[in-house]
């Protein structure tokens, strides 16, 4: 018996009412959706600190949430879990015809723009499917970001899908010219002297999102640009902490300019 298949009897087994666990039969598709979400970052992050045990582990914490829905959806006789691993079969072999077929893609970007091609036909085919009259009219050029996706990530998703179909600046210089608006418009809320409105927050909105967009034409991952920005700055702040306690005092005990200083020496500690 594979690993795989012992994985599935697992679950059916957590699952079997009267002998299995509680709280996973209590769960539904929708109570455990946070949690695929909450793997695939804790993916990210074994990727990101190099650590491949850690990668092992999550990547099965991940492959358990696959089974976990696939097998709520057996028991409702939609699917089961040798079907979900057939479609990704399919779509694989239907996405890579350079490969398993005629195709003549011989570049990445060449291999990107079929990609893009094919599942434009596969939504076509997906809308008519479920009765649309209109397949082609009734799709967006948007369609197909996940609402669960990181905000980040959904902007640069979003972004590069107008991208497209033409909606995008020539350049990051553009792009960081529109910064430049959106922080005259932040600054302009600010200045009313109002605690934090609904206007502030969606001037705050607009900023992060051109942001996100100066990142893409950088050709730079927003997401992991703040999750390095953020390892930085536990980093940083945790110099500082070190460097009072071996004074006998913590950032609470110390004004802004001395944490100030110990934040250079952290910097250039780094530089070094």
């Amino acid at each position: 018996m594979s690993n795989i298949e012992r994985l599935i009897g697992i679950m059916a087994a957590l699952r079997t009412p009267g002998s299995g666990c509680p709280w996973d039969l209590e769960q539904t598709h929708a109570s455990i959706a946070p949690y695929a979400i909450e793997e695939a970052h804790e993916v990210v992050d074994a990727i990101e600190r190099g650590d491949h045990d850690d990668l092992k582990d999550e990547l099965g914490d991940l492959l358990l949430q696959v089974v976990f829905h696939a097998r709520m959806a057996q028991e409702a006789e939609r699917f089961a879990f040798e079907d979900v691993a057939g479609a990704i079969c399919e779509k694989l072999l239907r996405r890579h015809p350079h490969v398993f077929g005629a195709g003549d893609a011989t570049t990445s970007d060449g291999v990107a723009a079929q990609w893009s091609e094919i599942k434009a036909q596969e939504k076509g085919e997906r809308a008519a499917r479920r009765g649309l009259q209109d397949a082609h009219a009734a799709a967006s050029a948007l369609d197909g970001v996940p609402l669960a996706l990181p905000a980040l990530t959904r902007a640069l998703k979003l972004q590069e899908k107008a991208g497209k179909v033409g909606f995008d600046w020539d350049n990051a210089l553009q792009v960081l010219d529109k910064i430049r608006e959106e922080t005259d418009e932040v600054a302009a809320e600010l200045e009313q002297g109002v605690p934090p409105s609904p206007a502030l927050a969606a001037e705050v909105g607009d900023l992060l999102f051109v942001v996100v967009n100066l990142a893409r034409h950088a050709g730079v991952d927003p997401e992991q640009a703040l999750r390095g920005a953020n390892r930085k700055f536990e980093r940083r702040f945790h110099h500082i902490e070190r460097r009072l306690g071996e004074a006998g005092r913590g950032p609470k005990d110390a004004t802004l300019d001395e944490m100030e200083a110990l934040w250079v020496e952290a910097k250039q500690g780094e530089s070094k």
